[in-house]
């Protein structure tokens, strides 16, 4: 921080707020929590006063800094906006009004974003080592901050929030063409704007999923001194991603499934929610459970690209788990012989190719995106030094 603006400890200006309220058990209070990575305030479930074991909640009011004592190590520091006016917390939340003539507390908060802060901070907190180490109020008030003038700390501020709206704008724009992308994709799959006769005349048939695709069980067994590479899938029609190795000591599986790039692959667990993808050749040799069925794909009659297209709606998804074991709760498993039985419109093959390259230009895209988006994020962090240097 600058080194010539000068120095004070917090509970100079950081005065404790105890507008404590006696549980009422006809009453439901309004509820708020902090977010870890300074990231703010959120809305919580009410606290009905017949169903909580607090005798006493303390109300928030607009302004008021607030932190979480026991998530305060990474960074659960902010202030109470005026959409969370009259919420009520725990003591788990201290709350602190502000000499407002000294002390902007949005300057506050943005100081206490940056990570080496907080942990100097925590670095004095009880039970250092675990998920439980709470800092107390008193280890708070004590830390001291350079602190310029309260006309420089607005200054600051508003040039933070300006930097910091370009950087939302410009990630903002990069998810909305993603999202586009996706869109194009799907529309590609499922040609929306033509009625049947249309499909027919342009080529396209209906086929049940069977016939297109077979189910494959590469299986091995586990080797207890191996370890083998893992994959996920997400939700929502997003892919594939890496998961830890499985350890062949560590395991209770007796076999792994092996998985080929050009593979459709899903999770039975997962399918009702669109856990569906394809075995991209970053995944190739990959082990997966029982757990994530995979499809070969029959050479000339359907495109794995295509299959994911198709499967990114959720009215598809929804339309195959119907049926499944276990509907209604989180672990209503779509079995392969639904998907096999599914039966949807394939267009010609000439379409399913020209689907394809647009999807490699996405996956080119996605990736462009994802490094930007780091590049993006990066700069928050130096953003903020330059601030509190006084370099802003």
């Amino acid at each position: 921080m600058s080194t010539w603006w000068p120095k004070l400890r917090l509970d100079e200006v950081l005065i404790p707020a105890f507008e404590a309220h006696r549980v009422r058990v006809d009453v439901e209070y309004p509820n708020c929590g902090l977010y870890s990575f300074g990231r703010g305030l959120f809305h919580k479930p009410s606290i009905a006063g017949l169903e909580t074991s607090a005798t006493t909640l303390f109300r928030a009011r607009e302004g008021q800094f607030v932190y979480s004592r026991l998530f305060a190590f990474e960074g659960a520091y902010g202030y109470v906006t005026k959409e969370f006016d009259g919420c009520y917390v725990s003591n788990e939340y201290p709350l602190f009004d502000i000499d407002s003539a000294r002390l902007d507390v949005r300057f506050l908060v943005w100081c206490l974003k940056r990570r080496s802060v907080w942990q100097e901070i925590a670095t004095k907190s009880t039970g250092m080592g675990d998920r439980r180490r709470r800092i107390q109020p008193e280890q708070l008030l004590a830390y001291e901050i350079p602190l310029p003038s309260i006309t420089e700390q607005r200054r600051i501020v508003a040039r933070i929030e300006e930097l910091v709206a370009q950087i939302n704008e410009a990630s903002g724009s990069l998810t909305q063409v993603a999202e586009e992308a996706d869109a194009l994709l799907v529309a590609m799959a499922h040609r929306a704007d033509l009625n049947a006769s249309e499909k027919e005349s342009a080529g396209w048939t209906r086929a049940v999923l069977s016939g297109v695709m077979r189910l494959v069980d590469d299986s091995h067994k586990v080797d207890p001194n191996r370890s083998y590479a893992n994959v996920g899938i997400y939700s929502f029609g997003r892919g594939l991603f890496h998961k830890p190795p499985i350890t062949g000591l560590a395991t209770s599986a007796q076999t792994l499934r092996r998985v080929r790039a050009g593979q459709f692959i899903y999770s039975r667990l997962f399918a009702f929610e669109g856990a569906y993808g394809m075995v991209t050749s970053e995944f190739d040799g990959a082990f997966v459970s029982s757990e994530y069925p995979t499809f070969d794909c029959v050479p000339g009659k359907v495109r794995p690209e295509f299959l994911v297209a198709y499967f990114k709606p959720a009215h598809v998804w929804k339309a195959v788990a119907v049926g499944s074991k276990g509907l209604g709760d989180r672990r209503q498993r779509v079995q392969p012989s639904q998907v096999l039985s599914y039966e949807i419109w394939l267009p010609p093959w000439d379409w399913q190719n020209r689907l394809a390259e647009v999807q490699t230009e996405v996956d080119a895209l996605k990736r462009l995106q994802a490094e930007t988006v780091v590049e993006l994020d990066a700069l928050l962090p130096s953003i903020l030094d330059k601030a509190f240097r006084g370099e802003l």
